[in-house]
């Protein structure tokens, strides 16, 4: 019998929302009667797939930052992150490139709890996320950000995250396609008017919503379809 090396390797069917503890917050797309958004397919593995290259980033000086529009801006090291309270979400991880992860469990800082000790003003409309990647950015609606299934998190399916899939800490917005959730989280910053990040400014979606689809993107929100974008792309 094969035996795969990757230990985190899905044998059989994806793991279901119905078996997972009481405690864990279950991304409501992991109910869906098909969670393969169109375009997509199962991927049983644990990919590695980044845009360039991998941070190399001392732990005893990293920082994430929570700013922009809010009443206390914040600054947590690693071992303050780890103390704030945390919870544990079951979510299915839909990358741009087609591939789907179905069934994964994260633990980490929700993202309600941040925006509550932030105090999140009234005006701010957006979320800007930037990595330790060069200063990686991407943009996401506040709307989307806050939710009961997003999160700060340092651990995937009970192990700490690697620095391959964005460790020591990552976003995670399950109901939008992968790379709005970024990797080797730097900081978090609450904006009013909506600015396009690395991967929007070369053509992919201002949304990102895998289930969406229109004449432009029939297999979910891929690329970016604005008329601003399209005016000066076509």
């Amino acid at each position: 019998m094969f035996v795969h090396d990757d230990p985190k390797y899905q044998e059989g069917d994806p793991p279901g929302p119905q078996g997972v503890e009481d405690d864990v917050i279950i991304s409501p797309d992991t109910n869906r009667e098909n969670r393969i958004p169109p375009g997509q397919h199962r991927t049983k593995k644990w990919p590695v797939l980044h845009y360039s290259h991998v941070p190399s980033i001392d732990l005893t000086k990293w920082r994430l930052e929570i700013g922009g529009l809010v009443e206390h801006p914040l600054i947590v090291n690693l071992d303050e992150f780890r103390q704030l309270p945390r919870v544990k979400v079951f979510a299915d991880f839909h990358c741009v490139t087609q591939w789907s992860r179905l069934g994964n469990l994260w633990e980490g800082v929700s993202v309600l709890e941040v925006m509550k000790q932030v105090g999140v003003l009234p005006n701010a409309k957006f979320v800007i996320a930037t990595g330790y990647d060069s200063g990686w950015t991407t943009n996401l609606p506040l709307e989307d950000f806050a939710v009961e299934d997003a999160l700060i998190t340092d651990l995937h399916d009970g192990v700490p995250i690697d620095a391959d899939h964005g460790g020591p800490v990552r976003l995670m917005v399950p109901r939008l396609y992968a790379w709005k959730s970024a990797k080797w989280l730097r900081k978090i910053e609450f904006v009013e008017e909506n600015h396009p990040g690395y991967w929007e400014q070369n053509g992919y979606h201002m949304h990102g919503d895998p289930w969406v689809v229109n004449d432009r993107n029939p297999t979910g929100e891929r690329f970016r379809d604005d008329a601003e974008w399209l005016a000066k792309h076509g």
